[in-house]
């Protein structure tokens, strides 16, 4: 008998890092949990970071997932702002893989095409998915809506991949 598992999915973030779990069993998902870290604006980064990895550090523990998936971020910004997303980002990415979970990235034209349809969608028609194929969910927010859209679309690749033999 198949069991379902619990994904997490992560839109990274310094000022907002958006998180939402599902559970899925097969092609069916239920939504979980969701919310929105938000690490103070101010002090040292080294602060602001140990911030953010000890809130996911709650989320991880209030809520038990056995897989991550992260997003991909593309930044369009100067090369200062990359660099803290980027050093973000790698405290999303740690904190769960130091937990031993397998941690996965998907790029956002991807996330939007496996939920929305299109790789080009809009904040509003992600968010509008994510609440049809959640029914019941209680999304607070564009970036919570963010993070469930990545732990969907994880949940339909690591099927797909566990097919082909490939570690999702």
């Amino acid at each position: 008998m198949t069991q379902a598992v619990r994904i997490i999915g992560i839109d990274p973030g310094l000022r907002r890092c958006g998180w939402g779990i599902i559970e899925a069993l097969d092609n069916r998902l239920r939504f979980v949990a969701g919310g929105t870290l938000t690490p103070p604006v101010d002090g040292p980064l080294s602060d602001r970071l140990a911030a953010l990895a000890e809130g996911l550090n709650g989320v991880l523990d209030a809520h038990r997932p056995d897989e991550a998936a992260v997003e991909e971020t593309f930044v369009n910004a100067g090369v200062r702002s990359a660099l803290i997303l980027g050093q973000a980002r790698g405290v999303v990415l740690v904190t769960p893989a130091l937990r031993g979970l397998p941690v996965a990235e998907y790029a956002a034209n991807l996330v939007k095409k496996s939920v929305v349809g299109t790789g080009h969608a809009a904040k509003d028609q992600v968010g509008l998915m994510v609440r049809t194929l959640l029914p019941g969910a209680q999304v607070k927010g564009a970036d919570a809506a963010d993070a469930l859209a990545i732990a969907i679309c994880h949940a339909h690749h690591r099927i797909s991949a566990r097919r082909m033999g490939v570690p999702a």
